[in-house]
């Protein structure tokens, strides 16, 4: 996520203060995501020397400064809403590893494996379907954040019944094979995405 971009948005709308960004953010997040106040300051000192925004006092970034958006901000701000993000290498992703490493350790029951995890993922996905349900229809922000979640968390339990697919239809390895080149299969997947 982008801070910087985030605070150049909130700015679009007109001048602002360091913590009314920090609380203006928290609040249209959802409170999801909370912000240091002392990474807004950070991130508005920056973006001031990159020429993004002006602040009435130019003496550092502080409590009473306000801060403005310039034409180059809004014109960064354009540009990153309009930027699709990169479709970047697969996170490391702790349940990917778990599941790389289990299949290498004696005495692991892997279908009992996946099924722990997706019982806890099931388990996240109602009590986010839950608030989903209390959710005014006032509160879009929220709304779409738990949307998000339940995508995600949907997506993740769709991995997991592939993977268990995938391993039901594996062959069985003699003892002493050795798995395929990690470096083998890093490059195999950087080539996806080119």
């Amino acid at each position: 996520m982008s801070i910087r971009h985030a605070l150049l948005a909130l700015l679009s709308e007109g001048p602002k203060y360091g913590l009314q960004l920090r609380q203006e953010f928290e609040s249209r997040t959802g409170e999801v995501w909370p912000l240091n106040v002392g990474q807004v300051y950070t991130t508005l000192q920056r973006l001031e020397r990159d020429g993004l925004v002006d602040s009435e006092n130019s003496g550092g970034a502080g409590p009473q400064n306000v801060f403005a958006i310039t034409q180059s901000g809004s014109d960064e701000l354009t540009e990153w809403l309009r930027t699709p993000p990169d479709v970047v290498p697969p996170p490391r992703d702790e349940l990917v590893i778990k599941l790389l490493v289990a299949m290498r350790v004696p005495g692991v029951d892997l279908p009992d494996l996946l099924q722990a995890h997706r019982r806890h993922l099931v388990q996240a996905m109602q009590e986010y379907t839950h608030l989903k349900g209390e959710i005014a229809d006032d509160e879009v922000e929220l709304a779409l954040i738990v949307d998000s979640e339940l995508f995600r968390i949907e997506a993740i339990v769709r991995w997991l019944d592939t993977a268990d697919a995938r391993l039901k239809r594996r062959p069985a390895q003699p003892t002493g094979d050795k798995p395929p080149s990690v470096a083998r299969l890093g490059r195999r997947i950087a080539g996806v995405r080119r």
